[in-house]
């Protein structure tokens, strides 16, 4: 239960710090942190929670990555499940807490997107919704090979949570504009059920896409790095 309990904090600090980032700093008038700031401000909720509940845990924050790891053969299979449960659990929770904090501003429209993942007429820069697919499982196939690399016990040790939290910064840095990044089905979700119609409709994409790189992820970190 503490192992949950981790994930459940863990995935709430990620959607709270990046989400919270893009709803309430990202545009704010004169000094805003704009696509940069939400970038750092995702790769630093997995790097800072890396640190701090790594050790318990695992830090997955992430349905995608649980199962990325259960097929790297790195993560058992028994506990996906409690896992997934407790990361989504975690991201709703924040999104609730950003959703009350939000809406305390004059002119909130949850309708404008809430940080959400979408395609189409709802990506940040209009791309299609092929576009979006491919771009979520090759951005999540790379985090996974990432985070498979630098916890690989011939990795040296100590320094995971820098290269995984620059990497999904990294991620950020590249595919906002296509779908607002989610490399992520929890912190999809989080933000979603709050927004509720095309949100919930295209909410498929940020699940599939991200669990299918990561498991390519995974198979192909087992690939190259296998020990002969």
């Amino acid at each position: 239960m503490k192992q949950y309990g981790a994930e459940f904090l863990g995935t709430f600090w990620l959607v709270l710090g990046g989400c919270g980032s893009a709803v309430l700093a990202a545009a704010f008038p004169n000094v805003g942190i704009g696509l940069h700031g939400v970038s750092l401000a995702f790769g630093l909720t997995v790097l800072t929670m890396a640190f701090a509940i790594g050790h318990i845990s695992g830090c997955h924050l992430n349905p995608a990555v649980s199962i990325g790891l259960c097929v790297g053969g790195r993560f058992p299979a028994n506990k996906l499940l409690p896992y997934i449960v407790a990361q989504v659990l975690g991201g709703i929770a924040a999104g609730a807490v950003l959703y009350i904090i939000a809406s305390g501003a004059a002119g909130f429209d949850v309708s404008k997107g809430f940080a959400s993942n979408g395609y189409g007429a709802h990506s940040p820069g209009g791309y299609s919704m092929l576009a979006a697919l491919v771009c979520e499982v090759v951005m999540t196939m790379f985090f996974l090979i990432v985070i498979m690399g630098a916890t690989d016990k011939r990795a040296p040790a100590g320094f995971a949570p820098i290269a995984i939290g620059l990497a999904l910064t990294l991620i950020h840095l590249i595919s906002i504009p296509v779908t607002n990044t989610s490399v992520n089905p929890a912190r999809s979700t989080g933000v979603a059920v709050f927004v509720g119609g095309w949100a919930i409709e295209q909410l498929w994409l940020f699940w599939l896409a991200p669990i299918v790189g990561a498991a390519l992820g995974a198979l192909t970190y087992r690939f190259v790095a296998e020990e002969a």
